[in-house]
């Protein structure tokens, strides 16, 4: 069983503005992402929440899947990837990290990297475009107490770095897949590339 956690407790302060919620392609931006998750091969999508949760969830009704709350409002990416990681089942036996600001993501491009982690054997599998890596992140489960109790300082590139003989690249299509939203501007170029 492969899962997907969507890292959605973000404050969004540099946008100024919730921007998971923002409107993108006749949705919102987490809409378009679950969406593309439950369109891939991914068994399982749990969605990290934090201060706006009971929108996120609303933007999500009828969607299959599972809210985990993350109840540090400060905290940083690592400790909602944390809080996903403590929910998953105990079969699953890799987790996708996603960004729950990149509406770049693609079934497709999830299809793929699972692919490559079935026919490859289990590595880091990280998503990339002329040799820029970007997310999502496919972690395998033998790496599952190490990001929960490493790497505070440097996060998944902590993880990477300590694992660089078994991290594999999957190129992505094109850049616009692994673009994230963190300020205004962002936005409008995500819009014009992908809304």
């Amino acid at each position: 069983m492969i899962c997907a956690i969507v890292l959605a407790a973000g404050q969004s302060r540099r946008m100024g503005t919730q921007k998971l919620l923002l409107p993108f392609a006749g949705s919102t931006v987490i809409a378009v992402i679950v969406d593309q998750l439950l369109a891939s091969q991914v068994d399982e999508r749990l969605v990290v929440v934090g201060r706006d949760r009971e929108a996120l969830a609303a933007a999500l009704t009828g969607r299959p899947v599972q809210f985990v709350v993350n109840p540090a409002d400060e905290s940083e990416m690592l400790d909602s990837l944390r809080c996903g990681l403590r929910a998953l089942p105990d079969d699953c036996e890799a987790v996708l990290v996603v960004l729950g600001d990149q509406p770049g993501l693609t079934s497709a491009l999830v299809d793929g990297m699972l692919s490559a982690f079935h026919t490859d054997g289990p590595g880091l599998i990280v998503a990339s475009h002329e040799g820029r890596r970007g997310h999502p992140l496919l972690v395998p489960a033998a790496c599952f107490d190490e990001v929960l109790t490493r790497f505070d300082d440097t996060g998944l590139r902590g993880l990477l770095h300590a694992h660089s003989d078994q991290v594999r690249e999957f190129r992505a299509s094109g850049p616009e897949l692994l673009l994230d939203m963190d300020y205004p501007e962002d936005y409008r170029r995500a819009l014009a590339a992908l809304g």
